[in-house]
């Protein structure tokens, strides 16, 4: 760990340009882990129940408790940080204060950790309407700070909000070199924790696999 940073919102004299990455050169160098090869996807997405989404009824995002505390000062999303960052430095309290992020989702390289979001792969609201309604919310909880497998992964702040609670159906990463791998992560996260995927998700999660 480096010295105690001064600000928490550092690196400003790096700014927060992002340095676009040509073609897929470079991309997917956030790797989550988890990420099963095409055959187990394959074979997980068979396993998975078919059925339409719930309803959003009661949903809010405080029914999944996230960025919860990881030890040494660190909560679960300056430790996915930490992880998909490349020459990355912290303070005390576990902030960046340094490093760079490539994200896999659309090619983009910040230096502004305020510049990256850390996506829940499957979004909270669509693991609720999917089966999660019905969890504890202990294990809501462990679903929204899971780093123990594919299910967090740092990208481009304004990428993540497009997407938003969208399943692949209606939205995949800009960078069609990353869609076999994400649909590889979605899979896994919904076989693991025993989510329902609809008609249309099945569908979708087929034709980006044909791009592996």
């Amino acid at each position: 760990m480096s010295a105690p940073r001064t600000l928490r919102h550092g690196l400003t004299a790096l700014g927060s340009t992002a340095v676009l990455l040509l073609g897929g050169a470079g991309v997917a160098s956030a790797e989550p882990p988890g990420i099963p090869d095409e055959a187990t996807a394959r074979a997980q997405l068979a396993e998975l129940t078919v059925a339409p989404e719930g309803p959003m009824d009661g949903y809010d995002r405080d029914r999944f408790p996230h960025w919860s505390d990881q030890g040494d000062n660190c909560n679960t999303r300056e430790a996915v940080l930490e992880r998909d960052g490349t020459g990355v430095e912290t303070g005390s309290d576990c902030y960046p204060t340094s490093g760079s992020w490539e994200s896999p989702y659309d090619g983009a390289t910040w230096t502004d950790p305020s510049d990256v979001d850390i996506d829940h792969v499957v979004p909270l609201a669509a693991a609720w309407r999917s089966g999660a309604a019905e969890w504890t919310t202990d294990r809501r909880e462990r679903f929204a700070n899971d780093l123990s497998g594919p299910q967090l992964i740092a990208v481009t702040d304004d990428v993540n909000q497009e997407k938003g609670d969208d399943t692949p159906d209606a939205w995949k990463p800009p960078e069609q070199g990353y869609w076999c791998t994400y649909a590889a992560m979605w899979i896994t996260v919904k076989h693991t924790w025993e989510l329902t995927v609809t008609d249309a998700e099945h569908a979708a999660l087929e034709d980006m696999l044909a791009t592996c």
